[in-house]
């Protein structure tokens, strides 16, 4: 539960960490806080108050609440969960996403709609919420947690190579909770990738990957995801792979929340400074004004364990 707790607070930590520097330039954390802990980190700005929480975990909650309302995954809900966020005027939500939920398609089609019009559906929009889910399906093993993972990407993101990189975080996330070594088993998780995906995530998941060889900006689901691995893989804690994620600026909620799940998952909740999670929280579009807090997601997280 220390593991568990770490992941689903590790990520919404990160993403309204992360949230005030969204779009900007690399090394802006650092440079506003170069003394940890020594400012008020968690310090709104860009539209988001201190401690608020972004559309990354607000859709991340709703497929939780749906998976424990319903004791498993029911797709159809959960695309029906993100209409009524989408239609409840969230502070953003991303261009692929709004345009997947506003089409008036029933929910198996409205995804594959937009990709077959534009090709370009590959964002990070669906890794971003993955955490709760992947904290769901990790005591069914690798094959059901990475083939949840498609199936939930796949309700707003087209390309199956959204889904392939969700699926991975899925199982990486699933192995940090055995108390594994996420990084230390890559071969295995990469085995279990469509072979059509499989080499580029080969790529930016090796060990001498660097965020500066990604080829797309991250807000794109290959360096997005490289990106968390990496900052896991070249820290020693929850905060300093944070801070990394943060520095590397772009879509830095998304980065920071993708590394905030591994790494919580990885050192625990206890590992997560009470300076970040005193301040958090989450409004919820779409779920009638209600607004979370720590002790909320503490009880998201036990119940996503104990109900799956």
């Amino acid at each position: 539960m220390e593991r568990v707790a770490g992941a689903v607070v590790g990520s919404a930590v990160g993403d309204a960490l992360g949230a005030p520097f969204e779009f900007g330039p690399a090394g802006a954390f650092s440079a506003r806080f170069p003394t940890p802990g020594a400012g008020v980190e968690m310090c709104g700005g860009g539209g988001w108050d201190a401690g608020e929480a972004t559309d990354d975990t607000q859709m991340a909650v709703h497929v939780a609440e749906s998976l424990l309302e319903h004791g498993g995954l029911d797709l159809p809900d959960v695309f029906t969960r993100f209409q009524r966020w989408a239609a409840d005027d969230p502070k953003d939500i991303g261009l692929q996403t709004r345009d997947v939920l506003i089409r008036d398609l029933p929910w198996d089609q409205a995804a594959t709609a937009h990709y077959r019009a534009g090709h370009r559906a590959a964002g990070n929009g669906s890794l971003m919420r993955a955490t709760p889910s992947a904290v769901y399906f990790a005591a069914h093993g690798r094959q059901a947690t990475m083939d949840a993972a498609r199936r939930i990407s796949a309700l707003t993101h087209g390309d199956p190579a959204a889904g392939e990189g969700t699926a991975i975080f899925h199982d990486l996330v699933r192995l940090a909770l055995s108390s594994a070594d996420p990084l230390g088993e890559l071969s295995q998780t990469l085995a279990a990738v469509h072979p059509g995906h499989r080499e580029r995530y080969a790529t930016i998941l090796a060990p001498d990957w660097h965020p500066g060889q990604a080829t797309e900006a991250n807000g794109a689901v290959w360096p997005c995801l490289g990106s968390a691995v990496w900052a896991l893989r070249t820290t020693r804690s929850y905060e300093d792979a944070i801070r990394t994620a943060i520095d590397l600026g772009g879509d830095t909620d998304t980065v920071a929340a993708v590394t905030g799940g591994l790494a919580g998952a990885f050192y625990g909740l206890t590992a997560i400074p009470a300076r970040w999670t005193e301040p958090l929280h989450v409004p919820l579009p779409g779920a009638g004004g209600r607004t979370l807090h720590l002790p909320h997601l503490l009880d998201l997280a036990h119940a996503l364990v104990e109900r799956h």
